[in-house]
């Protein structure tokens, strides 16, 4: 069977390549055909009307897509996740020296960015940050990172940039600042333009990010993409799979960078500034186990922070959507897989 995924160039689509590039789906009898996406929101149309099978999709985006909040009204069900973390927001090297931090740690980042961009404010010239997606962990982080600073979240402008535009738009000015996954942050990094300033792992640990979402019209035939993409999750957990997927997705041009950055993101290796800076992160992007498992943990914990940002109701209506949302979560589909 010939099904057709989308994913966007991220280092959590990993699973989904490695299923077709390390056989898994040929084993299961499938033949996957991978289209890189210009945007999550082109994603989550394609998806909806019909040109794609299934896609690796924010986890928020997924829900908001299926329950009518974003974009055409999709059938949908996400029978596992593919990742937990993996997200940093990364700040301009020319911000990041106004701010003078006292340290790196993401307290001390924050409390210094929100004393600059209460006085950007105050100017009238208030800072940029760019967020993949409204419907994102992204967004979540960066409100968390604004907290964190004690900044109301109104002292900034949040705009969508489409993750594999972020350094380009950081390189010109359009924006201040980003939060976007690996490995894009590393990238702003090495091309000397941007300085890491968190990495959300520290802010939200465990945040749910990727997800495996599939047409609901596969139905039953959706078990054999389950199976193939969780086993081939697991694998790409294993530290000692770490460069060959690396140089994998490098020859093939996945994700359009080098090996040597792929496997540091792997690793949870993370280059903070042009100095080399670094720190160890080894949850900085967590591939196979527990991500694999969609709980209603996880569920709760999407549905409140969506909550938190106005993007769903809150009090009365809260049940009904955390139903609904239970109906597109279904884990039962990998139980049935027996992994």
């Amino acid at each position: 069977m010939r099904l057709h995924l989308g994913y966007v160039p991220l280092l959590d689509a990993a699973p989904l390549i490695a299923a077709a590039e390390f056989g898994f789906a040929a084993e299961e009898g499938l033949d996957l055909d991978l289209s890189a996406e210009p945007s999550w929101a082109t994603l989550r149309d394609r998806l909806a009307l019909g040109y794609l099978d299934g896609a690796h999709m924010l986890a928020p985006l997924a829900l908001a897509s299926a329950l009518g909040l974003s974009g055409p009204p999709a059938d949908l069900v996400v029978p596992l996740g593919l990742n937990l973390n993996g997200n940093a927001v990364t700040l301009s090297r020319g911000l990041w020296e106004a701010m003078a931090p006292a340290d790196d740690e993401p307290q001390s980042a924050a409390r210094a960015f929100a004393g600059l961009a209460e006085a950007r404010r105050r100017q009238g010239r208030p800072l940029v940050l760019g967020t993949v997606h409204p419907f994102s962990c992204h967004t979540y982080a960066l409100r968390h990172f604004l907290a964190l600073g004690g900044l109301d979240r109104a002292a900034v402008r949040l705009v969508a940039v489409p993750p594999q535009h972020c350094v380009e738009a950081l390189s010109r000015g359009i924006v201040d600042g980003f939060c976007a996954g690996a490995p894009w942050n590393g990238v702003a990094v090495a091309a000397g333009i941007g300085r890491i300033a968190a990495l959300a792992c520290e802010i939200v640990p465990d945040a749910p990010e990727k997800v495996l979402a599939l047409s609901a019209r596969l139905g039953e035939g959706a078990l054999p993409l389950v199976r193939a993409v969780a086993r081939a999750g697991l694998w790409c957990a294993e530290p000692g799979n770490r460069d060959e997927l690396a140089h994998r997705l490098a020859a093939r041009s996945w994700l359009g960078q080098e090996a040597g950055l792929i496997a540091r993101c792997l690793a949870g290796e993370i280059v903070l500034d042009g100095r080399g800076r670094r720190r160890r992160a080894p949850g900085y992007i967590r591939l196979g186990r527990p991500a694999l498992e969609p709980g209603a943990a996880q569920l709760r914990w999407l549905l409140a922070e969506m909550r938190e940002a106005g993007q769903i109701p809150a009090g009365e209506g809260a049940a009904g959507t955390f139903e609904a949302a239970r109906r597109i979560y279904r884990p039962d589909l990998l139980a049935a897989c027996g992994l």
